[in-house]
């Protein structure tokens, strides 16, 4: 059982392709003029012992931040899953909070809440009332083997991964706003604009 943020490393999702961003790299967008990552970071930091980038692309860009840089181990851009595996193998922590790069509002709460909603759960994601975010998921270091054989066999489905593993989505359908993502140069031009 999880009694504190200690045990937890908080991990920033930004090695992705961005291919609905023209291919540019989405954690380092600005959004009034800090990047996406870092607004990221900065709502994970105070909820967990420490914070981590997962990139495959500028990473001399992201290491200038000081923090540790995972890269993928599996080619191609395979996903988000891919992100999470090379997280779980590299990095000595029990239990990792990922929370990818789009989403900028993440709440305050958002760890003491998926703890405190875990059960015995080794994985637990958001559900915003509407729809599943299985990215903004905590999972337990014990999921990489099994991580690992899911990609080995070809899947990228997150979703059906968490479900096969055991976890379940935790409700956050009053934070719904706070899940919103920059998924477009149009998304992030009306962020801009309301900031």
């Amino acid at each position: 059982m999880v009694k504190d943020s200690s045990a937890v490393l908080g991990v920033v999702l930004a090695g992705g392709k961005a291919s609905r961003m023209a291919g540019k790299d989405k954690g380092l967008l600005e959004l009034n003029g800090k990047p996406l990552w870092q607004h990221v970071a900065g709502r994970l930091a105070p909820q967990v012992k420490s914070v981590a980038i997962s990139a495959n692309r500028n990473l001399d860009t992201y290491r200038l931040s000081g923090l540790p840089v995972i890269e993928d181990t599996l080619r191609d851009f395979p996903g988000p899953l891919a992100g999470m595996l090379a997280a779980l193998q590299q990095c000595e922590a029990e239990w990792f909070l990922f929370c990818p790069c789009d989403t900028p509002y993440i709440p305050a709460d958002l760890l003491s809440r998926l703890l405190a909603g875990r059960g015995q759960a080794p994985a637990v994601w958001v559900h915003d009332g509407e729809r599943d975010h299985p990215v903004i998921a905590l999972l337990h270091r014990d999921l990489s083997p099994r991580l690992e054989a899911w990609l080995a066999q070809g899947e990228r489905r997150v979703m059906m991964f968490m479900r096969e593993a055991g976890g379940h989505a935790i409700d956050f359908s009053d934070r719904r706003a706070a899940f919103a993502n920059v998924n477009t140069p149009d998304d992030l031009a009306r962020w801009q604009e309301r900031s």
